[in-house]
């Protein structure tokens, strides 16, 4: 296999369009991706008709408009290159109004209030700063999704802003240190996708994993991932051909798939991709999510996405790394190898710095879902209290600046207004898996996204706040008169205002958690928790304040999250109710109607002229611990039922999502419990669903 010659093969990237396009046409291209310039409409139609060419003969026969909707998934609409030619016969054709726009049905999908049910129209615009591709067929052209009246129902058009945002601000930082050749500023992420593959047969036998992603109802096994021995394990034959396949297919659609490997739970694996800009890279990982499931059906398997699928075993994150990096190929959170590099690497640490602590409760709401409030706080995820880890290195430097003390690692001093900064190598600290936020020598990794989710939210929040604080170093250094000479104080000042973020300890100890509150910094434990600071005044009027986010918007995204939030409960409430009644129910009364039946048996023996006596001390006991258990359950899923029908009683989303999280994941819970003992006392040939240790080594 020719990698290079199959890479970016179905994708009408930067190669396809200098060899199809005329030179004028080209640059206009370039220009729109580069600077944001519009299209005429002459230089759309040259465009269309040489990607439709393009994706012919590619064996494409029809086209879509590829969006991200507020369903958390990609949305098509596919219409064919065919049309009439006038003499019954037919032509292909695509025009530039088709591709730079479409209009798909929005009445159907998440608009949070911001459009009636009769209102249907909505309009996708096409992002050229995101090559089109060809699926199944299809030429996927990505685009931003907007209502008639112009508000963003999309996950991409939020941080096409939030690019913009940040790019401006960070230029106008590099302006007042003195850089005059840098033209844009590019936040760069790359996310890390952790992903579970069962057998495909054994999903189906799973109504929970089919209805909500995540097993509802499973006794613990034996052996889980206490060994370690997943971790980094040799793969498989049948998930190495797996791999193999996506490694291809992602290839194929330009995707930087790098790294594959066994994660720490068993049948637990990740997929991480090299850096691309922030909108690509989560094009690309909707992509692997997408392609995760169809390639694993082709093999007989399954790819659970869900934060939590299995009770006691590591869930499924995706971390996401985040950097800034100039046109010329700089990247802004390099420390560099000279004193002025290092400054300004230093400031732009400071406003990551700023940034989070000043919205640790944004960046909390970013990945707020139901499915993370499981994952949260377990060895394999970060805590709920935000914190930053720079490692030792690192954080006595900053503290050095801050007191103008004598920093022993390097022996330099650093005083108040001193030009003289320590050259700060990279990797001088190890990793701390219990941040949420950690700096990794070039780049910050936020390890509290979840698997399933869109890695959108997070960027254009963490592009957007950092943003914010760049624009205040910008303002400080504009008002001084002369910036490189403020430049120390700043940094110092941010330095001591905002270190009570910073921490290297253990995360899972408790004792942080006392320690984070007496720092004052946040501890959202929920998702009904997080998502009400969504519609806080400062983070409305940030998001504001940058053009990322109307005020219509971000209530219209934090009714949508409310809404799915207790939508999901709701669901895994009565799929928990219905597998009680059908799969639990029967099983226990078929075991304990054989066990009655030979407690009988040996009563009736006992009672004839036969010397030898039958002892029932064993079913008797079984028969009172499954009985016990029984009527436990009973009352346990009639206290669920009861919960899930009162809980919708008049109540509005905020009040609807934290009544589910309070008394139906409660109930929820004790069910499970009953349920999970009863699974370890019933026989198996009684035990019709599938157990962990089946699912969990059902491939390996």
């Amino acid at each position: 296999m020719n990698v290079p010659e199959l890479f970016g093969s179905m994708v009408f990237g930067d190669a396809a369009m200098r060899e199809r396009l005329p030179e004028g046409a080209y640059r206009a291209v370039r220009a729109a991706i580069e600077q944001g310039q519009k299209l005429t409409p002459q230089v759309a139609d040259i465009v269309a008709n040489a990607m439709k060419d393009w994706a012919i003969e590619k064996g494409a026969t029809h086209f879509t408009h590829w969006f991200q909707p507020m369903t958390g998934v990609t949305a098509e609409k596919h219409d064919s290159f065919i049309a009439p030619d006038g003499e019954g016969g037919a032509i292909m054709e695509f025009s530039g109004k088709a591709l730079v726009k479409g209009e798909p049905d929005a009445s159907s999908l998440p608009s949070g209030g911001l459009r009636a049910t009769f209102e249907a129209r909505g309009y996708t615009a096409w992002d050229p700063t995101s090559y089109a591709f060809i699926k199944d067929g299809s030429l996927c052209i990505p685009t931003a999704f907007c209502s008639y009246s112009g508000e963003a129902l999309d996950k991409k058009t939020p941080i096409l802003r939030s690019m913009e945002a940040i790019d401006r601000q960070a230029v106008r930082i590099l302006r007042l240190l003195g850089d005059t050749t840098v033209s844009r500023v590019i936040p760069q992420t790359g996310p890390e996708q952790e992903y579970f593959l069962i057998d495909r047969d054994v999903y189906l036998k799973r109504p929970d994993l089919i209805y909500t992603g995540r097993t509802l109802f499973g006794a613990r096994p034996p052996k889980g991932q206490e060994m370690e021995d997943h971790y980094f394990g040799v793969i498989n034959q049948r998930v190495s051909a797996f791999m193999k396949e996506l490694d291809e297919e992602l290839w194929k659609l330009g995707v930087f798939a790098k790294t594959k490997h066994n994660e720490t739970a068993p049948g637990q694996h990740e997929l991480a991709s090299i850096y691309s800009t922030a909108n690509v890279a989560t094009d690309h990982n909707q992509l692997a999510m997408e392609l995760m499931k169809s390639v694993a059906n082709k093999h007989g398997l399954c790819a659970l996405l869900h934060e939590k699928p299995f009770a006691g075993v590591n869930g499924n994150g995706k971390h996401l790394n985040w950097s800034l990096a100039t046109d010329r190929g700089v990247n802004l959170l390099d420390p560099g190898e000279t004193p002025h590099q290092n400054a300004q690497f230093l400031l732009f640490l400071c406003a990551v710095i700023e940034a989070v602590d000043e919205y640790q409760d944004l960046l909390r709401v970013s990945v707020a879902s139901a499915g993370n409030d499981l994952r949260f706080g377990m060895n394999e995820a970060p805590p709920t209290v935000i914190s930053i880890f720079l490692g030792e290195e690192l954080t006595e430097i900053l503290d050095a600046i801050e007191s103008g003390a004598l920093y022993a690692g390097r022996g330099v001093t650093l005083m108040d207004g001193a030009q003289v900064l320590p050259h700060i190598p990279k990797d001088t600290t190890d990793r701390n898996r219990t941040s949420p936020f950690a700096f990794t020598g070039n780049k910050f990794e936020f390890r509290m996204p979840g698997s399933s989710v869109s890695s959108g939210c997070p960027t254009y929040v963490i592009n957007t706040i950092v943003a914010e604080a760049l624009s205040r170093f910008a303002d400080e250094l504009e008002a001084s008169g002369d910036p490189a000479q403020a430049l120390p104080g700043v940094i110092k000042r941010s330095i001591a205002a905002h270190k009570r973020i910073l921490f290297s300890g253990n995360g899972y100890d408790e004792a942080w958690v006392h320690e984070a509150a007496q720092r004052g910094l946040s501890n959202l434990k929920n998702t009904p928790e997080a998502l009400e600071k969504f519609v806080d005044p400062k983070n409305i009027a940030v998001l504001e304040k940058h053009k990322v986010l109307s005020a219509q918007e971000i209530h219209s995204r934090y009714e949508i999250l409310l809404e799915n939030y207790a939508k999901i409960i709701h669901i895994e409430a009565l799929t928990m109710i219905d597998m009680v009644n059908r799969e639990i129910v029967p099983a226990v009364i078929d075991c304990q109607r054989e066990l009655s039946e030979l407690v009988a048996r040996k009563q009736a023996l006992n009672g004839s002229t036969s010397i030898m006596r039958f002892s029932s001390a064993l079913e008797d006991r079984l028969l009172k611990d499954i009985s016990a258990l029984s009527e436990e359950m009973m009352t346990r899923l009639d206290h669920l039922a009861q919960q899930t029908g009162s809980v919708r009683n008049g109540r509005g989303t905020l009040e609807l999502a934290k009544g589910y999280r309070a008394h139906v994941v409660t109930a929820m819970a004790m069910l499970r419990g009953t349920a999970d003992a009863l699974e370890a006392c019933v026989g198996h040939k009684y035990w019709t669903l599938p157990s962990y240790a089946e699912m969990l080594y059902s491939v390996n």
